[in-house]
């Protein structure tokens, strides 16, 4: 058993954001730490994942997933070191892949944790183009948009943790064409320069609708949604016959005060015998052992490129959270703790 520190930090939300999210929302308290009970260990977080849906979850509102409860530690992915184990299955020193994040250590019950290999990939990896952001672009574009070689595809927030895997899974399973639309003029060229999609706009440089079309003229096949809104009725009016539209996510109206407009174009579905479909990873776990597969190939050959947008220590999580939903990252956002 290693030492067991007396305290931790960890990250509370302490009231519920009213638009978009401030400082002033969360809190950074300390905590004691105790030896793990049976059928428990404890783990040092090394890295956490800030992902877009937890702010869904800051709502108190009933949904897929619990919201997150006032005065009480935020969780979500985390990778971390064992450092004290009372289950015979973990010993101090495996890295484990685990639910806990938003603190230094963390109290995890073992059935719970998953143990991972620093030797085939960077631990950060679990958190992203191995974990959650990987297998729902796999998911999503494999089995829930059905694609086929050939397809033309469109995604949304491309240089996203999500949408960058999506656009350059096209490209290797042999897309006709990827479109992507980001929000800056760098991340548009590093899409084209770095992930390889063959055409990518800035959506904030004119009418979404009118970018795509000028990108994709001859239509589009398939829509991986990230973004949802004037992405979203944009890709409606683009995409083909029997086109297939993947919604993961609507990171434009996460933080609205008010409801926010549907697509006014909806009627487009009827003639184009178009197929919208909702994407939640934890539908997909029977894909586990191909994803890892297939994806473990493409990063070995050089063919994936994974980029992560690193924020170093516990205490500035929120603030890289709140950068993640402004757009901040290049690929996956990923929280370092040092020390």
């Amino acid at each position: 058993m290693s030492e067991i520190p007396a305290v931790s930090r960890e990250w509370h939300l302490v009231r519920r954001p009213q638009g978009w999210p401030v400082a002033e929302d969360f809190a950074l308290r300390e905590v004691a730490v105790a030896a793990p009970a049976p059928g428990r260990i404890l783990v040092r977080n090394l890295h956490m994942s800030v992902d877009p849906y937890m702010r869904g979850r800051m709502n108190d509102v009933k949904s897929y997933v619990p919201p997150f409860q006032l005065d009480q530690p935020m969780d979500g992915g985390a990778v971390g070191e064992v450092v004290a184990s009372a289950d015979e299955r973990f010993a101090v020193g495996d890295h484990v892949l685990h639910g806990l994040g938003w603190r230094e250590y963390a109290d995890v019950d073992a059935k719970h944790a998953t143990k991972v290999d620093a030797a085939l990939a960077p631990l950060s990896a679990y958190l992203g183009v191995l974990g959650m952001p990987g297998l729902t672009a796999y998911a999503g574009l494999f089995e829930v948009a059905s694609f086929k070689e050939g397809d033309t595809v469109f995604v949304s927030g491309a240089a996203g943790a999500v949408g960058s895997l999506v656009g350059q899974f096209a490209k290797i399973k042999g897309a006709a064409r990827v479109i992507g639309s980001a929000g800056s003029d760098e991340k548009v060229t590093l899409l084209t320069e770095k992930y390889g999609f063959d055409a990518a706009f800035n959506y904030k440089n004119g009418p979404v609708g009118e970018q795509l079309k000028e990108a994709a003229p001859e239509g589009i096949d398939v829509y991986f949604d990230n973004v949802g809104g004037d992405h979203l009725e944009a890709a409606i009016s683009s995409l083909n016959v029997h086109g297939r539209a993947t919604l993961c996510g609507a990171i434009a109206q996460y933080n609205a005060t008010e409801p926010t407009p549907g697509p006014r174009n909806l009627a487009l579905v009827i003639g184009k015998r178009l197929r919208l479909q909702g994407v939640l990873v934890g539908d997909h776990a029977g894909l586990q052992p191909q994803f890892v597969q297939d994806v473990a190939g493409w990063l070995r050959s050089g063919e994936l490129v994974a980029d992560e947008t690193v924020v170093e220590g516990v205490e500035n999580a929120t603030a890289a959270f709140l950068g993640m939903l402004r757009g901040e990252n290049t690929g996956k956002m990923i929280v370092s703790f040092t020390g």
